[in-house]
C-alpha cells in the first residue's frame, strides 16, 4: 500500500492505496506537498477502485449508524467518521472518484465552518478574485476559457474560505478542462458574477437577498442533518455581507472583462 499527501486549500489530506496513481489522478503535481508529509494529516482517506457501475446520475443515498456516514451513489460510496477526518472511499473509475473526492472535502469544510465549495469558475485579476457561477449551460466554463491569459484558480468548483474579515479563493484541483498552473495558490474574493449569455455586454450589481437566493443551489453539499444546512446558510451570509454580486451578460469573448476590471 502507498501513501502520499497532498494539499487542498489549507488542508492537508493523507491519500493511501493500492494503486495510487489512479487515487490521486484529479490532482496536478503542483499539489503534491511531500515535504509535509511528517505533519498530522487533517483528513485520512483510503481509496479503493472497482466499485459500483459507471455514473448513472446525480442521485445520493446518504445514511448514518455507529457514528459513521455513508454516501452512496452508483458508481462510489464513502464510509467517513462524523467529523469527515477519516474516509474510506470505493470507486467506479476517474469521474466517480473526482465526484466523491469533491463530496467528502465539501462535507468537511462546512462541517469545520471553514468555508464553500461553489459550482462555478474562478479568475484572477489585478491579483483579485472573480467567480463566475450560473445554471448549468450558463458559461462557467466559456468564461474561464475566455479569460486567457488571467491565470485560474478553478473552472468548475471553486473552494473559498469564509471568514469575518476576509474572503479567500484558493486553487482548486476539483477541476473539468483546464489544469491548474499552481503559480497562484490563493487570492482575496472581489466579485461574483452569475452568468446570461446575451448579445451585449452589460454587469447589474444586484441586491444581497436575490444574491443569497441565485448562490444557494450553487453550492456542493450534501446535508443529511438540519444543523449542516445553518451552517451553510451562515457562511453564505458571511460571504454575500461582504462581496458584491452581479448580473453579468455577456458575449462570447474576452469584451466582458472591461466590465470587472
Amino acid at each position: 500500500m502507498d501513501t502520499i499527501h497532498a494539499l487542498i486549500g489549507e488542508h492537508l489530506i493523507q491519500i493511501t492505496s493500492n494503486n495510487i496513481e489512479f487515487a490521486t489522478s484529479i490532482f496536478n503535481e503542483n499539489d503534491y506537498l511531500l515535504s509535509l508529509h511528517d505533519q498530522k494529516p487533517h483528513i485520512r482517506i483510503h481509496i479503493k477502485k472497482g466499485y459500483g457501475v459507471p455514473f448513472v446520475d446525480y442521485n445520493i443515498k446518504i445514511t448514518k449508524e455507529q457514528k459513521k456516514i455513508y454516501f452512496q451513489r452508483a458508481d462510489y460510496l464513502i464510509e467517513t467518521d462524523e467529523e469527515y477526518k477519516v474516509a474510506t472511499i470505493y470507486v467506479h473509475n476517474k469521474l466517480a472518484l473526482k465526484h466523491a473526492l469533491t463530496n467528502l472535502y465539501s462535507s468537511y469544510i462546512v462541517y469545520h465552518n471553514w468555508g464553500l465549495l461553489i459550482h462555478s469558475s474562478c479568475a484572477i485579476e489585478n491579483e483579485r478574485a472573480h467567480i463566475f457561477a450560473g445554471q448549468s449551460g450558463a458559461g462557467k466554463s466559456t468564461a474561464a476559457k475566455l479569460s486567457h491569459p488571467r491565470m485560474l484558480l478553478s473552472d468548475e468548483a471553486t473552494l473559498v474560505k469564509i471568514t469575518q474579515n476576509e474572503i479567500t479563493v484558493y486553487d482548486s484541483p476539483f477541476r473539468s478542462e483546464i489544469k491548474s498552473t499552481g503559480l497562484i495558490k490563493s487570492s482575496s474574493l472581489a466579485s461574483v458574477q452569475l452568468l446570461h449569455q446575451s448579445l451585449e455586454n452589460n454587469r447589474v450589481q444586484i441586491n444581497k437577498a436575490d444574491g443569497f437566493l441565485q448562490l444557494m443551489d450553487k453550492i456542493f453539499y450534501w446535508a443529511h442533518d438540519p444543523s449542516e444546512t445553518k451552517k451553510i446558510v451562515k457562511l453564505l451570509e458571511t460571504l454575500i455581507i461582504k462581496v458584491p454580486i452581479y448580473n453579468l451578460y455577456f458575449q462570447k469573448n474576452n469584451t466582458f472583462w472591461e466590465l470587472i476590471s
